[in-house]
């Protein structure tokens, strides 16, 4: 199709990525999948690439390689393995934007070799912006990428910004819905088991963004995502909790004018925006009737029980690579509370004693950004 946009999307099998397909299946004129990637899901990445025939696939985990090639080899899908191979195939000419949607510090080697590469950028891998925002903001203003945020609160700010380029922003308001456990303290929290931090109130996710939203940490990233995405100070970044999620995020200009996007919470409307800019497609999602929310309420993020959010904004004042030690003892202990390792509030604790470890380096390379990643996840698996 002459006009349609080629899109490789990164993690195509996870929640993200899934729903992008099903925005792509619904607009089958305006995109079209150039590249599928997927990390172990071997099953469900076959089953995508017969439907949308992509020109090539990555499995990541090198286990499944020869089976993914063997199912795919008479569809004439071009099959590759290895994270080097996503890094790769992002380069690839005919690729009109990539997609994201790899979850963690896993998608910023292939973020920024699709950023080298010219590529525009639909950005739902908040991490690398957490990680590394000053480099891979400085490098796609250089290469004169645009990147487009996906998440819905970023997409949110960028919606209320389309018009407003030129206005200078007073100040940014993220909301929250609080997740599972808003209003719940310390004594409560000290007992919680991983079943209940997966059941999100409003949202659909996958097992690590559940969990963040869960212990805050989620907002606490996007707070970091959000400086870096807009060129914002820390003090012109605030969280309000807001459990309906019906106001997506808000905008307060010089002037004292406030703009906030709303709809119902569904990730496909952020996705959409972020492949189709500047322009709004048509789409039957379900539409949002004032009189079924009556009331929409606000309030302040609890953080002394949720010290995530506290030590996120820590480590964005703080600056250099601690925002990167940040988010690696996070991954960590995401993962040692899904293993029944640690208890729930135990997850800050790791997070706060390895931002006190890690030596701090005030302007990190790519490579001291590696080499943090690595040496935080070292100490952090040894305090556990």
């Amino acid at each position: 199709m002459e006009n349609s946009k080629k899109i490789a999307i990164l993690g195509s099998t996870g929640s993200i990525g899934t729903q992008a397909l099903d925005v792509i299946r619904a607009n089958p004129n305006s995109f079209e999948v150039e590249v599928l990637t997927g990390n172990g899901n071997a099953d469900l990445l076959i089953r995508q690439a017969i439907e949308f025939n992509p020109n090539t696939v990555v499995i990541a985990d090198q286990n499944k390689y020869h089976y993914v090639k063997d199912e795919l080899n008479k569809h004439d899908i071009k099959v590759f393995t290895g994270k080097k191979a996503i890094a790769d195939v992002v380069q690839m000419e005919n690729i009109d934007m990539v997609l994201t949607a790899i979850v963690g510090y896993a998608g910023l080697e292939s973020t920024i070799s699709a950023i080298n590469a010219g590529k525009q950028i639909a950005l739902a891998n908040k991490e690398t912006l957490v990680v590394a925002g000053d480099l891979v903001t400085s490098l796609a203003k250089e290469k004169g990428i645009n990147i487009y945020p996906v998440d819905s609160e970023h997409s949110a700010i960028f919606q209320c910004l389309a018009g407003e380029f030129h206005n200078p922003i007073e100040k940014i308001y993220l909301t929250a819905s609080g997740g599972p456990f808003r209003g719940k303290k310390k004594d409560f929290l000290s007992t919680v088991k991983k079943e209940q931090a997966l059941k999100h109130p409003n949202w659909e996710m996958g097992a690590k963004i559940t969990i963040d939203s869960a212990s805050l940490m989620n907002k606490g990233l996007e707070v970091i995502e959000a400086k870096w995405l807009f060129g914002l100070k820390p003090e012109q970044i605030d969280v309000i909790v807001h459990p309906q999620s019906i106001v997506h995020s808000l905008v307060q200009f010089t002037d004292g004018s406030m703009k906030a996007q709303m709809g119902l919470p569904d990730m496909k409307l952020p996705i959409q925006y972020a492949m189709g800019y500047p322009n709004r497609i048509k789409s039957d999602f379900p539409r949002f009737n004032f009189l079924n929310y009556p009331q929409l309420t606000f309030e302040q993020a609890d953080t002394e029980t949720f010290r995530n959010l506290a030590l996120a904004f820590e480590a964005m004042n703080k600056g250099g690579n601690a925002a990167c030690v940040l988010n690696a003892a996070n991954e960590i202990a995401v993962q040692a509370f899904l293993n029944d390792k640690i208890g729930f509030l135990q997850m800050s604790d790791l997070i706060e004693k390895c931002l006190q470890k890690i030596a701090f380096i005030s302007k990190p390379s790519y490579n001291d950004y590696v080499e943090t990643d690595t040496e935080t996840r070292r100490v952090a698996r040894e305090l556990l």
